[in-house]
């Protein structure tokens, strides 16, 4: 059967299950364009905004753990698509992006909208294509989903040169994949398996830190079944968040810069540490030399260049998360671990999260009364700053898979396109975007695609007049000096309104719970721009380069530095 490149590309993305697909059209992609029209069964909705269409088929993947595809042009339309590539990289989220590019014979030429896309985006994508035959089309697609959802996930661009989607070639689609120098690791390592098991048997104060991993994995039974079976406290890494029930009374909170004191304490404590699924970033570690100083470290990651990396590891295990704790379960022993886990709970209560008595209304209790509404029985996505590291204090996410947000590269703007694809890809859940608001005017042109295409996102706006969290590190670190931060903010209820969406303005803490409770009752999309405290401070923190002896636990903690921070540990 003969077909075009383009009804290639939509046959194959038929094959690979994708229904729903996030674009942009442009010159070099029209070809693409004007084939959906034969394919009514494949959705396509139009972003504003290249970035928003990568960032949004992120946030459809990590809430439906399929496949996210971003669509656009040439040149400018692949570019725009740099910083979601980078975002889902970091973060080990599968996407895969569709590029047009200058036909073939202008490739090299400086043409109109021409951009090495592929050499742009090789450091930003997991692997990416340049399609020169319109029959190569099958088998690159083909490749591509299998690499961007295999071993650790990630996107995966292929380049089309609009000849190409015009081209007409026999369609062959292949069965199987099989690629030289591309060999996921499939089997369980019983060995090391056997011995992280006599190591986590033979210690007295273990801990687990969970991270991306077990989500990306779906092994959230067979973490909570090693838990409960040892009884081991757990940690949750930022994007661990949700792997774990955090009303479990096994679970400690997350650690790291902005973690809770008492995880940051249990870490300090642990005599083995058993890390799934995670990487050992710098905002979990801090100075490396002093992280988990008196702990033997077991580490599961499915990804051979994590381990030992950053920390030295005593028994590594490189596989897949739910087969290797599958495989582990047998071998551990019951225990109570009753003293440790006393512990534990004596740091939480020595020293809790609480809330400043403050007059205005601050972040954590706005975060804290939409838990209180939903009952947690919905997906929050955060974009980065205070906001975020509150969200992640104060959510408590019971439901596996429910937190999402940009963590490996920290992108502002994040949370309303990755909001949007979480609620396209899950419409049977209430999604709530917790937003800074210098993150928010990033990419709130996204509003435009959520009013058009009717989708209700919950948009929960931190509107301090500040970009928080760099205004909090200038109190810290730099005197006071507040350089460009402050914002001029636009009124978002107009805003919002001016969208056709529902848009209400809460000044009071009587306000916030109707609010809130007004925003859920809607069945639109609705904007909530709360009018925070100017002020506030995310506490604990650790300062880059520095340890838990250094965490700072109140504001009036602070004692003026002389120097920024250290840039590494």
């Amino acid at each position: 059967m003969k077909l075009t490149g383009s009804q290639m590309v939509i046959e194959c993305l038929l094959k690979e299950g994708v229904h729903t697909i996030f674009g942009y059209p442009g010159g070099a992609i029209l070809p693409f364009y004007q084939t959906l029209p034969q394919y009514p069964q494949l959705r396509h909705i139009l972003v504003r905004h290249e970035q928003g269409a990568t960032h949004a088929a992120d946030g459809f993947s990590r809430a439906t753990g399929k496949i996210g595809v971003a669509v656009a042009t040439s040149g400018p339309g692949a570019t725009n698509m740099v910083t979601g590539l980078a975002t889902a990289l970091m973060d080990s989220s599968p996407l895969i992006a569709i590029t047009g590019q200058v036909a073939r014979s202008a490739i090299g030429k400086d043409a109109f909208q021409e951009t090495d896309v592929t050499g742009v985006t090789m450091p930003v994508t997991k692997h990416n294509y340049l399609v020169m035959d319109a029959k190569d089309i099958p088998r690159i697609m083909r490749e591509a989903f299998y690499i961007a959802q295999t071993g650790r996930p990630g996107p995966v661009l292929i380049d089309i040169p609009k000849d190409v989607q015009q081209e007409l070639a026999e369609f062959v689609w292949p069965e199987i994949v099989d690629l030289a120098g591309y060999k996921p690791l499939s089997e369980v390592p019983h060995a090391q398996v056997k011995k992280a098991a006599e190591l986590i048997n033979e210690s007295h104060r273990p801990l687990i830190l969970a991270g991306h991993g077990v989500t990306i994995s779906g092994a959230f039974h067979e973490l909570r079944e090693l838990a409960e079976k040892a009884q081991i406290p757990v940690v949750t890494t930022l994007l661990g968040i949700s792997s774990f029930p955090e009303s479990h009374v096994l679970h400690v909170g997350m650690p790291g810069m902005h973690g809770t004191a008492y995880a940051n304490y249990a870490i300090d404590s642990a005599d083995v540490l058993i890390a799934i699924g995670m990487r050992f970033d710098d905002r979990v570690t801090g100075k490396l030399s002093e992280f988990a100083p008196h702990a033997k470290v077991i580490h599961i990651d499915i990804d051979p260049a994590e381990i030992g990396k950053n920390i030295k590891v005593d028994v590594p295990i490189v596989g897949d998360v739910k087969p290797v704790l599958k495989a582990m379960l047998p071998s551990i022993a019951k225990k109570t671990h009753t003293e440790w886990v006393s512990q534990i709970s004596l740091w939480r209560k020595e020293h809790p999260l609480h809330l400043r008595d403050t007059k205005g209304i601050q972040q954590q209790y706005v975060i804290q009364k939409i838990q209180e509404v939903t009952k947690g029985n919905g997906i929050i996505v955060t974009g980065v700053g205070q906001h975020q590291m509150w969200a992640a204090q104060y959510f408590k996410s019971d439901m596996p898979g429910t937190f999402i947000s940009s963590g490996g590269l920290g992108t502002m703007g994040f949370e309303v396109p990755a909001a949007m694809g979480a609620q396209v890809g899950r419409p049977d859940m209430t999604v709530w975007s917790i937003a800074g608001d210098g993150g928010f005017q990033m990419t709130m042109s996204e509003l435009g695609t959520m009013a058009q295409e009717k989708i209700p996102v919950k948009f929960a706006i931190m509107n301090n007049g500040y970009l928080g969290m760099v205004r909090q590190w200038q109190e810290v670190f730099y005197q006071k000096q507040y350089v460009a931060t402050p914002l001029f903010n636009p009124d978002f209820v107009k805003l919002a309104e001016a969208y056709g969406m529902l848009g209400l303005r809460v000044t009071e803490k009587s306000e916030v719970i109707p609010a809130i409770k007004a925003a859920m009752n809607y069945p639109g999309p609705v904007l909530v721009d709360f009018r925070v405290v100017e002020d506030d401070n995310v506490f604990p923190m650790i300062a880059p380069g520095t340890s838990v002896k250094q965490m700072i636990e109140e504001k009036e903690s602070l004692v003026a530095m002389e120097d920024p921070p250290e840039a590494s540990s």
